[in-house]
């Protein structure tokens, strides 16, 4: 804090230098005298619907703040920031309630939330302290400053205080006229949803989040104990976000139902419709809450307002498109690209993302690696349900347009890629807000998504984005639409690595069948599902059905695609390891062993596709007993996967295991043990030890020990 004067008799250490102050003309009515000085009664009471059960966590910020208060150190200014109901009132009223209590100290109470309630409650405060009619109606009138009025008094304070500054969300109103300033006689805390710290300069600012688990499940107990456990409160805490708000809403509405009394689970199940918004703020109608600040689907509302009344257009835009998305870490590079301009011009998003974060709506977060932009999910879904229906088509094709931007053209593989996880949720989410006209669109890009965390070797997360994809899209589109059969495909080829083949055939099978019928044997879609089919039946033992599939395969491809484009050679690489030693020399009239370079010459040396000719082609040497050409080429392909992918992906063991193989063939078993039980060990952590990779390792890797093993 700073000390200073602003030109009149008393001087004060100050949070801003004051520019004289707004003179306004009005009329006040005090009523009769109240307790300390005369003053009136108001603002000796927190002007708040209703006081918290009990404060649950916040119990540091709590011991700071008494400690400040009851050390009577004085002039000190903090300010607790954090979104709509999260609970900086409740805070300021448990310290509030605190205060009072002890004798000889005073609390003060103003609403702070727009120019008139400020004005009227500090000339409040005046008069509590000590100001008489005439000083308080020189102050109304504008003939003398109305903020040095107030401060004159609070200096002169005989007892201690504290002045709290509720739902001071526009502080560019304490400006006018210098209302917030420091006082050795007293401790200031403001509570606001305004989080720069250029408006709270020589101020400590808290930050108020939302609960962690365990204290938002008291918070429902403590309004509801004969709804549920704790263990049940702490899962309906979770659908809430854990949103003190929220939190008091609900406990409000399970306490009060007396006819046909519902349960946590109840609920929480409840919670998972399209409209619980407004569910939870059924909880105000039972506790007469009027404020909109009280109610989730209103309190940011008066935000949108705000920035509708002050020009800040772009920031509501931003909001509602960030609406369209999950209440999970969002990639700021997402927001960064030129087909938000549908929204919101490009070149204003960096201006309308500080403004979300300077009102507490949303907050920088740093996930897997990566700058992310979060927003809480009841804001999210208070902020879509109001949406006009009018903008809600340009917010629907530029989320897809920005998600399509962002997940890989061609998805390739690769090492795990945390920052493709960051995106699942808002895929997911994007699918669950879009109408009919979009779902196709989005639907196909999640299926991209899914794609390209199979590529990393992250099955479990393809398989279950393309499941819960297909569950969200079939709200609009048909079992047979061509985008809900190509995600079921590729929910199918995750079954098939994961090692549950029966699922993955009968998925596969089921989805080809119905591609067929629909599009022709040649239909990309067609031969895709057919390639993924083929993989499946080679493991299951079928090899002679798999190599009929995967001629097919290669056909359609060839028809469809043409034979140089890569899914064509992925295909024929594929027929390099399926077939026996005889027919793979004979098959293409002799020209199938050559394909590596051919696929050198079309597609570059390193090219995925490229790597997996080789590989298969080395497999193919190894059944023709040619050792060493098999031992040269799988070890380069080993190293250049290893380099590429690091040493954990899954190519990279079946890499080495065929590594493991030649090596004991030229007579180097030793060798070829420590490979396969390194590969066993890795399958071991990655896939698990019943995964039938694994068991097949083992079952090689035990065979060289016991000398079983045969080339």
């Amino acid at each position: 804090m700073t000390g200073g004067t602003d030109g009149h008799a008393e001087d004060h250490g100050r949070v801003y230098q004051s520019h004289g102050d707004q003179h306004i003309s009005e009329h006040h009515h005090y009523g009769d005298a109240g307790p300390g000085n005369g003053g009136p009664d108001s603002v000796r009471r927190p002007a708040v619907g209703r006081l918290p059960v009990a404060l649950r966590d916040r119990s540091e910020v709590m011991e700071r703040l008494r400690t400040s208060v009851r050390t009577e150190r004085g002039g000190q200014v903090y300010v607790l920031y954090g979104m709509g109901g999260s609970g900086k009132t409740a805070v300021a009223c448990a310290l509030f309630q605190e205060v009072t209590a002890e004798a000889g100290r005073v609390g003060l109470w103003v609403n702070a939330s727009d120019r008139a309630s400020l004005r009227a409650g500090m000339l409040a405060v005046a008069a509590d302290r000590g100001a008489d009619d005439g000083e308080l109606l020189a102050a109304r009138n504008g003939l003398r400053p109305a903020a040095d009025l107030v401060w004159k008094y609070l200096d002169r304070s005989a007892e201690p205080w504290l002045l709290v500054l509720d739902n001071t969300d526009e502080p560019e109103i304490l400006r006018d006229g210098d209302w917030l300033r420091s006082s050795p006689r007293g401790t200031v805390l403001v509570t606001t949803r305004r989080a720069a710290a250029r408006w709270w300069p020589g101020a400590e600012l808290q930050y108020i989040g939302v609960l962690p688990r365990e204290d938002a499940a008291l918070v429902l107990r403590d309004l509801a104990p004969h709804s549920g456990t704790t263990e049940q409160a702490a899962r309906v805490a979770d659908r809430l976000g854990r949103l003190p708000l929220a939190l008091t809403l609900a406990g409000g509405f399970l306490s009060r139902q007396v006819i046909d009394p519902w349960t946590m689970d109840a609920y929480g199940d409840q919670l998972d419709s399209d409209e619980r918004v407004q569910l939870i703020d059924r909880g105000a109608d039972v506790l007469s809450e009027a404020d909109p600040r009280h109610l989730v689907g209103l309190t940011w509302q008066l935000t949108l307002d705000a920035f509708e009344a002050r020009g800040l257009l772009e920031a509501a835009a931003l909001l509602r498109l960030l609406a369209r998305f999950a209440a999970e870490p969002l990639p700021l590079a997402l927001l960064n690209h030129a087909g938000i301009g549908a929204v919101l011009p490009r070149a204003r998003t960096e201006t309308a993302l500080r403004v979300l974060l300077d009102q507490s709506l949303s907050e920088l977060v740093d996930a897997a690696g990566t700058r992310c932009v979060q927003s809480h999910g009841i804001l999210l879904d208070s902020v879509a349900a109001a949406t006009p229906a009018d903008l809600v088509p340009a917010l629907d094709t530029t989320a897809v347009r920005l998600l399509d931007a962002a997940v890989p053209a061609v998805p390739d593989a690769g090492p795990h890629d945390p920052r493709l996880r960051l995106l699942v949720p808002h895929a997911l989410a994007l699918l669950g807000h879009v109408g009919e006209s979009y779902a196709a669109d989005a639907l196909a890009v999640t299926t991209r998504l899914a794609t390209a965390l199979h590529r990393t070797g992250d099955y479990v997360s393809a398989r279950e984005t393309a499941r819960n994809a297909v569950d969200l899209a079939q709200r609009h589109l048909d079992a047979d639409h061509r985008a809900v059969l190509a995600a079921r495909s590729r929910a199918g080829r995750a079954l098939f690595r994961l090692g549950r083949y029966a699922e993955a055939e009968a998925v596969l099978r089921a989805v080809r069948d119905t591609q067929e019928r629909l599009f022709g044997a040649d239909d990309p879609d067609t031969t895709d599902s057919g390639y993924g089919l083929q993989l499946v039946l080679a493991n299951l033992g079928r090899r002679e059905e798999a190599v009929a599939l995967l001629r097919d395969t290669v056909a359609g491809r060839r028809s469809a695609l043409g034979a140089a484009h890569p899914l064509t050679l992925r295909a024929r690489a594929g027929l390099l390891e399926m077939l026996p030693a005889a027919e793979v020399v004979t098959e293409e009239d002799g020209a199938l062993l050559s394909l590596p370079s051919e696929c050198e010459r079309v597609l570059g040396a390193d090219h995925t596709v490229t790597l997996g000719a080789r590989h298969n082609h080395a497999w193919a040497l190894y059944l023709l007993g040619r050792f060493d050409e098999a031992d040269r080429e799988i070890r380069q392909v080993a190293e250049a996967y290893e380099r590429r992918f690091g040493p954990e992906y899954p190519v990279v063991l079946a890499a080495r295991q065929l590594l493991s193989r030649t090596r004991a063939a030229l007579g180097h078993t030793e060798e070829g043990i420590a490979l396969m039980t390194d590969v066993v060990e890795r399958r071991d952590r990655g896939l698990g030890p019943e995964h039938p990779f694994t068991v097949a390792s083992r079952n090689l890797l035990d065979a060289y020990r016991s000398g079983r093993w045969r080339p």
